[in-house]
């Protein structure tokens, strides 16, 4: 699944948005992204607004998502979600067996918003999703999210010895800029345990 990293060859405008706007985007929901043969799913905990809002997952501006699936070298181009994904943006995920999907399906403005019981709600229809789609390797993005859905207080970040499923999982760093512990390079390297794996 390694891919070497190309130069950034496309440059997009940037888009903004203010708050009452993104309001309007609240429990709103966005697609997964998957194609026909799913090797590695990313689970995110929830979308954002301002992913609601363009209909792609981790399109925030400081969500360094996209950039760190580069830098890893899982992506042969850096992926700019923050106006939405393109065809051949979507076809760099699923070309290569990636499939994003989310834990909670509803968009808030902070992943805090979720409450335990909405969390393992939506590890209960993640489970589903994951029986039908079968991959190698499931690595969810936040500990603390994970912890509480999956009833794993003591679970850490890495491979998890006590998988909640049949398949290979990982716990890897939240790429929210608002996750401070991380940079870019670091959680390329924990993305690039992950696809080796798968």
């Amino acid at each position: 699944m390694a891919h070497r990293p190309t130069p950034l060859t496309r440059y997009r405008a940037r888009v903004t948005f203010d708050r009452a706007t993104l309001e309007t985007y609240r429990d709103r929901t966005i697609p997964d992204i998957a194609g026909d043969t799913i090797r590695l799913v990313f689970v995110g905990i929830n979308p954002g607004l301002w992913t609601a809002a363009v209909g792609a997952p981790f399109a925030h501006p400081g969500n360094r998502f996209y950039r760190a699936l580069w830098e890893a070298g899982i992506t042969p181009d850096r992926i700019d979600a923050t106006r939405g994904l393109r065809e051949a943006d979507i076809r760099q995920l699923t070309d290569r067996g990636i499939a994003l999907t989310n834990l909670v399906d509803r968009a808030t403005a902070r992943a805090g918003e979720l409450d335990p019981a909405e969390l393992r709600a939506g590890a209960v229809r993640l489970m589903t999703k994951l029986d039908a789609w079968n991959p190698a390797v499931v690595a969810m993005v936040g500990i603390t999210a994970y912890r509480t859905a999956f009833r794993r207080p003591r679970a850490t970040v890495g491979l998890q010895p006590d998988p909640p499923s049949n398949h290979r999982w990982w716990v890897v760093p939240n790429p929210s800029g608002l996750n401070t512990h991380e940079t870019v390079a670091s959680l390329a390297a924990w993305y690039r345990k992950v696809a080796d794996d798968a």
